[in-house]
């Protein structure tokens, strides 16, 4: 779509009532049939289906084994404890990322040691990483954020051995770094199905590993601890035999309902993805014209999963403020979000660990710069066009 026709559809200017969600999951018909089998069944815990999604995700990322779980946090939780992540450890993450990555470490009893990013890909940077990794540095959680895969190479390459890798691809699935997928480039995955993620099953998560030792732990802590799965007991010769618990673990589990959804979700994923990759595309070549909104771009080697279209503005050069663009758009039916927060900017770190806002400068800046704008697989060609000419409006 040309610059003049984002003006005008059919001969007609747009209408300036529209309402622009941010994000919309894209649900129908085939997600409800999936879920009637569980619900006419009466198997609605994690059961057949759940089974099903892990087999068809692990397959689609490369790794032998996939475990759903309740929720993205969950699976980043659930991963550090099969770890062994525990109190005296030391877990470094960006600060640049959603508050979870960071209350995962805590919940193991962990401390979170923050480092910056880099102002581009709004990723971890390895050369921050490289300063802050001490003798008690136990694992990294590099954030493929927005969907974009940070630079595993680079990352690795200034890890001690023995350091874990917990890719938090919460916004990744099916994203890829020169040639391996998201999820198995590391030694855990963690994905989110938050309605705001490509697929969704309302909430919901998943665990990938190609250690076969560290998916048995993770199962095991999933479910309470038992060394047997409800499913396999109420299958098995014996379901009178309650499962033995060996560990102290937690309640996880996805429902049969979601696992449903999930796979009808994830056969959707490619089209989804190539749909967002195009109007990335577009949105890029409109939005050229404004050298202080600097917008992403796809990886070299790689492909970006287009969870979000994060774009940076230059306080510098901008006509107005990022907040005061955010209001107008709003005042025009446009949704827009900060790209995320800065963790160690929210309160209860700051004030926990004593870290002041210019500890981390470009997290601060990502922070106060950066802006989604609305891009999802519900949007029509004539959302895009007025998103992009109300931009033109406020800011031309």
């Amino acid at each position: 779509m040309s610059g003049s026709q984002s003006l005008q559809t059919g001969g007609r200017t747009l209408a300036n009532d529209r309402k622009i969600q941010i994000s919309v999951p894209s649900l129908g018909e085939e997600e409800w049939r999936a879920m009637r089998e569980p619900v006419e069944s009466g198997w609605v815990t994690q059961g057949p289906k759940v089974a099903a999604f892990e087999e068809a995700f692990a397959e689609l990322h490369q790794v032998p084994h996939a475990i759903a779980v309740t929720s993205g946090t969950t699976a980043l939780h659930l991963a550090l404890a099969a770890l062994g992540i525990t109190a005296g450890d030391e877990v470094i993450l960006p600060s640049f990322t959603w508050i979870a990555t960071a209350n995962v470490v805590l919940y193991c009893g962990a401390t979170p040691i923050f480092v910056d990013v880099d102002p581009v890909t709004y990723n971890l940077d390895p050369e921050r990483l490289r300063e802050a990794v001490t003798e008690r540095t136990r694992a990294v959680i590099p954030v493929h954020l927005f969907g974009l895969c940070a630079d595993m190479d680079a990352i690795r390459a200034v890890l001690p051995e023995g350091v874990a890798i917990v890719e938090d691809a919460a916004c990744a699935a099916g994203a890829s770094y020169r040639g391996r997928v998201a999820g198995s480039i590391g030694d855990v995955g963690c994905f989110s199905f938050h309605p705001r993620k490509t697929i969704t099953t309302g909430e919901g998560g998943m665990l990938t590993t190609a250690d076969a030792e560290l998916a048995a732990r993770a199962r095991e802590l999933r479910n309470h601890g038992a060394a047997v799965s409800d499913e396999m007991r109420e299958l098995g010769p014996r379901p009178y035999l309650l499962a033995d618990y060996e560990s102290l673990g937690f309640n996880y589990r996805m429902t049969d309902m979601q696992g449903a959804m999930g796979v009808v979700q994830l056969a959707k994923l490619e089209g989804f993805i190539t749909e967002r990759a195009k109007w990335a595309a577009w949105y890029r070549a409109e939005l050229a014209e404004f050298g202080w909104l600097a917008t992403p771009s796809e990886p070299e080697g790689g492909r970006h999963a287009w969870q979000a279209f994060v774009c940076n503005v230059d306080p510098s050069e901008a006509p107005l403020p990022r907040n005061e663009l955010m209001d107008r758009l709003a005042q025009r039916g446009i949704s827009t979000r900060p790209g995320t927060h800065a963790v160690h900017l929210q309160g209860y770190y700051a004030n926990r660990f004593g870290l002041e806002p210019t500890d981390l400068p470009n997290s601060l800046a990502c922070d106060k710069n950066t802006v989604a704008l609305p891009m999802h697989n519900c949007m029509s060609d004539e959302d895009y066009a007025y998103v992009v000419q109300v931009f033109r409006e406020i800011v031309g």
